[in-house]
């Protein structure tokens, strides 16, 4: 059995018909078409399907779809061009592009997205912060170093470009 349902990813707006117990995670890769958010575990331990559900990072292969009915869904792909031109890279995608913060790239975009909702919260986080911020989010190829690297880097190109001079 499937339903009709609307949802609002990356600022539009998609109707689908999916089967009742589909995740918000299957929903986008299946049928809205967006395979940045990644299939790991299917259990919510690894964090590389994380989307935002109206800006709060969000597991989305243990959130059933009808939670994102009548809200904002922002997966990977919507990175670009918030916080910046359209067209042009999120400050972290590009700083995960400088630091070599990317191995594999698989963990990648759930690690952005939580990366970018700390950052849309506190663009001067402490190490420790980005830390807590990215603790559901595992990687296998890093060792994180490169990984944190990127995140400040990028909090201190967002600060840079929102300072209003004296």
């Amino acid at each position: 059995m499937k339903d009709l349902l609307t949802l609002t990813v990356n600022g539009d707006t998609h109707e689908v018909a999916v089967p009742t117990h589909w995740s918000v995670l299957e929903t986008l890769r299946y049928a809205v078409q967006l395979t940045g958010s990644k299939q790991g575990c299917d259990k919510g331990d690894c964090g590389a399907c994380t989307v935002w559900l109206d800006g709060v990072p969000t597991l989305s292969c243990i959130t059933p779809v009808y939670e994102a009915v009548g809200r904002e869904v922002r997966t990977v792909e919507g990175l670009v061009g918030l916080r910046t031109p359209v067209g042009v890279a999120h400050p972290l995608q590009d700083a995960f592009d400088v630091c070599g913060a990317a191995q594999c790239g698989f963990c990648t975009p759930g690690i952005l997205m939580s990366a970018a909702a700390l950052l849309e919260e506190n663009t001067a986080p402490t190490r420790d912060e980005i830390k807590d911020a990215l603790s559901g989010n595992l990687c296998r190829c890093t060792g994180y170093t490169k990984i944190l690297d990127a995140v400040e880097l990028a909090a201190e190109r967002m600060r840079q470009t929102t300072e209003v001079p004296a």
